[in-house]
């Protein structure tokens, strides 16, 4: 059988299982996400063994250090896997779940019921944690995944796969409800992005490359964002201590995270006595800043930015630096660069801080807090898909209820329209 045979028998598995799993009892499910909490921490050495295989040819292969360190497991990301595991077991299972409720004139009871998506497809490059997330968010909101994960994490995800399949067999489940495509030609992907009546929804979760083509080819529904282009705005108010310390880490906790901070805007009202400390903590942190003409006179360790930084994601130590004239001239400038993901403002002024998580038309819109947290565990959701930055059905982090839609369950008595 050939990986395109493979994959379209893999499609039409899913497809035929998605209705049982739909139907499935929430006690069992979240038994299958404990029993899997405990395979991953008991098959540990296994997983590092994997995921060693997988970084060696990686770095054979050139990849970039950003790629690496996705790609990259340890014994933390192994139990961070399984506490994601515990949390989405412990929430509600949103399958069923009434919306909305009411009768109408006519008599008629009407309920807006959650259901869900039926197949998701979800593309995705390094990060081998997202083959545990991905699955398990999928199942427990009812839906079958087929997951086609980067070549380059290949042994990672087979062996977190072979686990998952395991603790369904555990609980009686078929194990194709959550299966991993096998090839890793490229086009398989486009196989994948045409799967319309097969696939009901395609998730892409990597490079500005991968998401591009999936926007561009997919026929079927995409839940995406392109780029994590985040913006931090310093009001002329904010606090310097907390300034200090959340640009710290929304920059340099992990830079190749979609969440990092990627662009600095400093309002020119802000104590400029203040601006060298900022500079001296980020520099001293191993951050390359690329300032304006402003910043770059005021310090000669800035190097000049170019018009390609604005709107830059670095996915490395590197920040964008801007002096802007008032908070209406950084809403502008996020408007213009900004990739709709996640934007900051660090103020004391209550007022300001309302009015920009107001204009800002981002998926998430921050006020004194890090932007590191944008991840859908950090929301309370256990774990996310991926952010959707889109307008329609789900924004922001995709978690259990945005896997699901809804239909209307119509009670009548016997009324009959006049």
């Amino acid at each position: 059988m050939t990986p395109r045979d493979a994959l379209a028998e893999q499609m039409q598995m899913s497809r035929s299982a998605a209705p049982a799993l739909a139907r499935a009892d929430s006690a069992r499910k979240n038994a299958v996400l404990r029993g899997l909490d405990s395979a991953l921490e008991a098959a540990e050495s296994d997983i590092l063994h994997e995921n060693a295989r997988d970084i060696a040819a990686a770095q054979a292969a050139g990849y970039p250090e950003a790629m690496l360190d996705r790609l990259r497991l340890d014994a933390v990301g192994i139990a961070a896997m399984a506490t994601s595991l515990r949390q989405i077991a412990d929430l509600p299972d949103p399958v069923g779940a009434v919306i909305a409720d009411w009768t109408q004139p006519s008599g008629l009871q009407i309920r807006r019921v959650r259901t869900p998506l039926g197949v998701i497809g979800m593309i995705y490059e390094s990060r081998p944690n997202v083959t545990i997330d991905a699955g398990a968010l999928c199942f427990k909101s009812g839906n079958t995944v087929i997951l086609r994960g980067g070549k380059e994490a290949i042994h990672s995800n087979r062996i977190l796969v072979n686990l998952f399949r395991d603790a369904l067999v555990a609980q009686d489940f078929d194990p194709v409800l959550v299966q991993l495509v096998q090839g890793t030609d490229r086009a398989l992907v486009g196989d994948m992005l045409k799967a319309q009546g097969l696939i009901d929804v395609i998730v892409p979760r990597g490079g500005k490359t991968l998401v591009q083509r999936v926007m561009e080819e997919a026929r079927v529904p995409v839940f995406a964002h392109l780029e994590g282009i985040v913006h931090v705005y310093l009001h002329a108010s904010a606090d310097i201590d907390m300034a200090v310390k959340l640009l710290l880490n929304a920059k340099m906790r992990c830079t190749s995270i979609c969440g990092a901070a990627e662009c600095l805007l400093i309002d020119r009202d802000f104590p400029s006595q203040y601006i060298r400390r900022i500079f001296d903590a980020l520099i001293g942190a191993g951050c390359t800043l690329r300032g304006d003409a402003v910043y770059c006179a005021l310090d000669d360790r800035l190097l000049p930015a170019t018009d390609a930084d604005w709107g830059c994601e670095f996915l490395a130590p590197i920040l964008a630096v801007k002096m802007v004239a008032n908070q209406a001239a950084a809403e502008a400038h996020i408007a213009a660069y900004s990739s709709g993901h996640t934007d900051v403002i660090l103020s004391e002024d209550n007022d300001a801080a309302e009015r920009f998580l107001h204009n800002v038309d981002s998926a998430i819109v921050m006020h004194n807090a890090s932007s590191q947290f944008a991840d859908g565990g950090e929301f309370g959701m256990g774990a996310e898909i991926g952010i959707s930055t889109g307008r329609m059905h789900a924004r922001g982090p995709v978690g259990l209820e945005q896997l699901t839609t809804f239909q209307y369950h119509v009670r009548g008595h016997g009324e009959v329209r006049s």
